[in-house]
């Protein structure tokens, strides 16, 4: 390392960002990279721990302690490229990922681990600042043609390494617009969405082809703006040498609690994408807004704390979070280390104002005239595992806006269906990650990666997993493959 000191010597720094009542106002990014000496900074912070443990926590296995040295050295040229060398997209993750790599930072035993994510951010930041991320098209085609079905994270990486390896890919995508949940389950005020766009002209230049609107199966509810062309599964298989299903993890998990069909409980996935649309200028979109509402977002997770914030944005007149399971400890350390830890995590959402409560179960929803009202709920406890309600506990809250952000259990099972593909105990798409035909599913030529196959999970695990799946798919195709895995 450049500075085998440096862990000793400062302190671990975070990103500028503007205060909660200024971000609040607009649905912008309001995180600012690190500067080219403070990013160098953080990077001395990367101890000489000869084992590093942070690559192993990180999903593409990033070569962490060598970008690190390269930024302390300044040297942002091959900074970025031995980032690009396992992370096709590390835009997305340096803004969107919760760092798993950081829990598993040696550092972070006794101290703030190093600042990994950020200088990653600040890498590929810098990289598109001097123009050094650049189309890279194959030299020689193989003619033949790959299907992708679904660009979020996974397809969009499947696709951008089957393109440089030479083959003809078209991505397919349900809604009017690429990028998955990217594009309409982030909310723009955690990444831009240029962020992606400038990303597809780089695949567009290397050869990858797009269709919009195209959905494969019984048509999709709720995809783009207007009615999606669907696509016979059988005639997709016939005509590509291979298929990838890229498709997530898209069906939420419900609230079967009596009064949820009352007016005004949605699922965040029919709520946060609106936002994402009216940002982009699309007209006629449908009203469900926060503004002025008492809002209750049943959910902990990140999808939630998305609610929490745009419901802040549209001027709410409160907003409530619950999450089933107990408080999660405060702990300045990472207790199991280098394992991911159960802590408290407070996202910047959450900073913007949210009143948060934990071992809280919905009992039912009470309204007039069809619409919600009130939620009534009680505390529970745990006990070996085991759920149950705290007596004397039930209390109700004001709710004019409910919404159920507790994750999602499967892909949607109507393309998986189409295709005809054996499913796992979880109705998610079969297939290996390692061994003979890793990926494939048990349909000849069809392969699986990403939430499809692996349930809902990170945008770097979708990453990798795109991957992995393209050098499968290479080499099925041409009997060998240079792609890294």
């Amino acid at each position: 390392m450049g500075k085998v000191t440096g862990f000793l010597e400062y302190q671990r720094l975070e990103e500028a960002h503007e205060a909660p009542a200024q971000r609040k106002k607009h649905f912008r990014e309001f995180f600012r990279p690190l500067t080219d000496e403070q990013a160098g900074i953080q990077g001395a912070r990367c101890m000489d721990c000869g084992i590093p443990f942070c690559m192993s926590g990180c999903p593409v296995n990033n070569i962490i302690p060598d970008f690190n040295d390269l930024v302390y050295k300044q040297d942002w040229k091959n900074a970025i490229q031995t980032l690009h060398s396992t992370n096709n997209f590390p835009e997305f993750t340096g803004r969107l990922c919760p760092a798993p790599c950081e829990e598993a930072c040696v550092l972070r035993i006794i101290d703030d681990p190093v600042g990994i994510k950020s200088i990653e951010h600040a890498i590929i930041d810098k990289a598109w600042q001097e123009g050094w991320v650049e189309p890279q098209p194959a030299a020689v085609k193989t003619g033949r043609r790959v299907a992708v079905i679904g660009s979020g994270p996974a397809g969009l990486a499947c696709a951008q390494q089957l393109a440089r390896a030479g083959h003809d890919v078209m991505v397919f995508e349900k809604n009017d617009r690429i990028g998955g949940l990217l594009r309409y389950g982030i909310p723009d005020f955690k990444m831009d969405k240029w962020i992606i766009d400038r990303r597809l002209v780089q695949m567009q230049a290397e050869g990858v082809k797009f269709k919009t609107n195209h959905a494969v199966g019984p048509a999709p509810v709720g995809a783009g703006n207007g009615a999606a062309k669907v696509l016979d599964a059988a005639t997709i298989t016939d005509e590509f040498d291979a298929v990838v299903l890229a498709g997530g993890a898209e069906r939420p998990r419900d609230l079967p609690v009596p009064g949820r069909d009352l007016d005004g409980i949605h699922f965040a996935m029919d709520f946060l994408p609106l936002q994402n649309r009216r940002v982009a200028g699309d007209k006629g979109i449908k009203d469900l807004w926060a503004t002025g509402q008492h809002v209750v977002i049943i959910g902990g997770g990140d999808t939630g704390s998305d609610c929490v914030g745009t419901s802040n944005r549209h001027g709410a007149a409160s907003v409530t979070q619950f999450e089933l399971l107990p408080m999660p400890p405060d702990v300045d350390r990472n207790p199991v280390w280098p394992y991911w830890p159960q802590r408290l995590r407070t996202s910047s959402s959450h900073e913007e104002g949210a009143q948060r409560d934990w071992a809280v179960a919905t009992k039912r929803f009470e309204g007039k005239g069809g619409k919600v009202e009130k939620l009534v709920a009680a505390r529970v406890e745990w006990k070996n595992d085991k759920m149950q309600e705290v007596p004397g506990s039930e209390f109700e809250i004001k709710a004019d806006l409910v919404l159920l952000a507790l994750g999602f259990v499967s892909p949607v099972q109507a393309m998986l269906d189409a295709f005809g593909v054996e499913k796992d105990t979880r109705c998610n798409a079969k297939a290996a990650t390692d061994g003979q035909g890793c990926y494939a599913t048990s349909v000849p030529k069809v392969y699986a990666a990403g939430d499809i196959r692996r349930g809902q999970s990170l945008i770097v695990w979708a990453i990798r997993e795109g991957r992995q799946c393209a050098r499968a798919v290479d080499e099925f195709l041409t009997g060998s493959s240079t792609l890294p895995r």
